[in-house]
């Protein structure tokens, strides 16, 4: 099984080669939405509408004849994306253009790329930090995705395949459990405390309830301003949240592959629907709907499959009321034995964290499913099996 990675990588481009790439992506993103706008939207197929539109390409817009191929490829993708959405492909907005192994080269020699441009072929050196330079040696890109950004600045998006190592058969087993107290918590202990995190995103939340009141009222240089702020903030808080979940996970997995367990994590499917039918506040509704636990957890799954650990979803019903040392739950169906972060079995008398708690239930249910050949975890008042 092979994994593929996407790593950004800033270019250093002279003036003059910032005139070709201009010209290049301008050239790109104008022969997509001529050929989307001139073929009917049914043909999905890349050899059709390159019969079809190549020759044109190459003449109209100046491109080489590998990127008038990626220019069909590309319209036929976003077409077969769209007709599952049951929408047609209306327009290529963003300054991009896509390369593969004849108009795209790496060398590690000097840490350059070289890319195919209107205007013949160009060499350039990458602006990275050590984490590109860690993914990047030993390897060889065949393809790769040229986005000039916002800001101004070029940037290659280069993609890597690797081969994954075996996933371990692992008897242990590092239960996950996922909540916004704490972002996760682990059965050996381990938490992320989501205070500092929620303290942000209510920052966040805050201004851009301001902004938003501000762009409905007030001139029309005033409220295009507040939008353009608006998108800035919306990409800002998707950083953060993306950068969090990258470091909680990493930590996750590594615990995982230190240890030599597996990860059993909560599936959370559904959560938002389930938990809103609940009474709460506007701002506990906006606090839990907004985080991305989907986005965690597929950042463990693929960070474990990178390390060959093997992880596991599990049913998380009835893991936060029963206790894990005597699978105790309480008899009153209205009432629980967690208040808060804290858990105090009425029945054995355990006490200590609620989310550790449990994170030790899913550890159990995990290595039922990991090993079904085992002992039946059941719950002594329900009576029913705690289903994974």
């Amino acid at each position: 099984m092979n994994q593929f990675l996407t790593v950004s990588c800033k270019l250093k481009v002279s003036k003059s080669q910032a005139v070709k790439l201009d010209a290049t992506l301008d050239a790109f993103v104008q022969a997509l939405n001529w050929v989307n706008r001139n073929t009917p939207q049914r043909i999905v197929n890349a050899l059709k509408l390159q019969s079809l539109c190549y020759y044109d390409i190459r003449s109209w817009f100046g491109l080489s004849s590998n990127l008038a191929q990626q220019v069909c490829r590309r319209v036929a993708t976003a077409r077969k994306v769209a007709r599952h959405k049951n929408r047609p492909v209306k327009a290529f907005k963003a300054s991009f253009a896509t390369y593969d192994a004849r108009t795209f080269s790496f060398r590690e020699r000097d840490w350059t790329v070289s890319l195919t441009t209107v205007d013949g072929r160009e060499r350039f050196e990458l602006a990275i930090g050590n984490y590109q330079y860690g993914l990047l040696k030993n390897s060889k890109p065949t393809s790769a995705i040229l986005v000039k950004r916002q800001d101004g600045f070029y940037y290659i998006q280069i993609y890597l395949k690797s081969e994954l190592p075996e996933l371990n058969d692992a008897e242990r087993v590092l239960g996950v459990d996922l909540g916004r107290t704490d972002i996760a918590h682990t059965s050996e202990g381990q938490s992320w405390d989501g205070q500092g995190v929620t303290k942000i995103r209510d920052h966040f939340a805050n201004l851009r309830a301001k902004l938003q009141r501000k762009a409905s009222k007030g001139t029309r240089s005033s409220r295009r301003r507040c939008r353009q702020l608006l998108q800035r903030l919306s990409g800002r808080e998707r950083r953060f949240q993306s950068w969090v979940n990258h470091n909680v996970s990493k930590c996750i997995v590594k615990t995982a592959k230190a240890n030599q367990a597996m990860i059993a994590l909560e599936d959370l499917t559904g959560i938002q629907e389930r938990t809103n039918q609940q009474p709460r506040s506007k701002t506990e509704r906006r606090r839990s709907n907004s985080w991305a636990f989907y986005q965690l957890k597929v950042f463990v799954t693929y960070k474990a499959l990178g390390a060959g650990v093997k992880v596991v979803s599990v049913n998380p019903r009835y893991t936060s009321q029963t206790c894990h040392r005597c699978l105790h739950i309480h008899s009153d169906p209205d009432k629980s034995y967690r208040s808060g972060k804290k858990f105090k079995c009425g029945h054995c008398g355990w006490h200590g964290d609620a989310d550790f708690n449990g994170a030790k239930n899913i550890q159990a249910i995990g290595a039922l499913v990991n090993r079904p050949e085992g002992s039946w975890l059941s719950c002594e008042i329900a009576g029913g099996l705690l289903k994974a």
